[in-house]
């Protein structure tokens, strides 16, 4: 009991720090989600296409689709739907910040509440602002996954040239969120030039320092944008297939924040 007590008081302490330090802060970019309609084009774009992402992945990306994006009672809501479009099964919606909202350290919350069902593959992420970009060397960091099949396990994540999945070196975590498909809770990034961390409700649960030996194994320090979306199935989503039932899946996002 003594050791789960620490941790415990450990936790909060972080909390109270990462609260504070977000209190000092300038909000420097945001989307509250107050207008209906498609999502502001000052602020997001689309990324579009259905050849399977680097992941397998099955859904089609739409273009300015209302049916799988779209803002409506102060919510952003990305759709992924059950129909063909071209050759693939399934479309959904995938919104990016590049050249809109590109930044470099700070805090990053989004409040959301994520959809639920197998082969569901709901994330909020982000990816290098490098033109071309180069994965995994111009950086992944990943502030939120979750795989419907593993119903209420949040992941985070991070992927440079020396750390990443395909060669065993990824460095990530989990913690469990019961409601995270029925409750709206703030999945966040703190970000400068030593840490990452990730949090979910102000509780810290991932940490990734820089080691100071090069960009291949920190490239976070140069500007990153912000991805939002829904893939279906997938080489990680689609582990235990697809179940047609779940659809129409919804991704809900209250609002967007960005710190400096």
């Amino acid at each position: 009991m003594k050791k789960h007590t620490l941790v415990i008081i450990a936790c909060f302490s972080c909390a109270l720090v990462f609260s504070q330090s977000t209190q000092k802060r300038k909000l420097v970019w945001s989307d509250e989600f107050d207008r209906n309609g498609l999502p502001d084009q000052t602020k997001w774009s689309y990324n579009v296409g259905g050849h399977g992402w680097g992941n397998q992945e099955l859904q089609f990306y739409t273009d300015g689709q209302m049916r799988n994006a779209r803002v409506e009672n102060g919510m952003l809501v990305i759709e992924a739907l059950k129909e063909q479009v071209g050759t693939n099964q399934y479309s959904s919606a995938r919104l990016v910040t590049k050249g809109k909202g590109d930044w470099t350290y700070g805090r990053i919350d989004v409040r959301a509440r994520l959809p639920k069902g197998v082969g569901s593959w709901p994330a909020i992420w982000m990816l290098g602002s490098a033109t071309p970009f180069k994965w995994p060397n111009d950086g992944e960091i990943d502030i939120m996954e979750h795989v419907g099949y593993d119903q209420g396990m949040i992941h985070a994540s991070v992927h440079t040239k020396k750390y990443y999945h395909s060669i065993g070196t990824q460095k990530t975590a989990k913690t469990f969120l019961a409601d995270c498909s029925e409750a709206f809770h703030v999945y966040s990034l703190d970000w400068d030039a030593e840490t990452i961390t990730m949090l979910i409700d102000e509780k810290p649960y991932f940490s990734f320092r820089n080691e100071h030996t090069g960009s291949d194994a920190w490239p976070f320090d140069k500007p990153m944008h912000l991805i939002l979306n829904i893939a279906v199935g997938g080489g990680w989503g689609g582990q235990k297939g697809v179940n047609d039932a779940i659809f129409p899946l919804k991704m809900e996002v209250d609002y967007v924040r960005v710190y400096q």
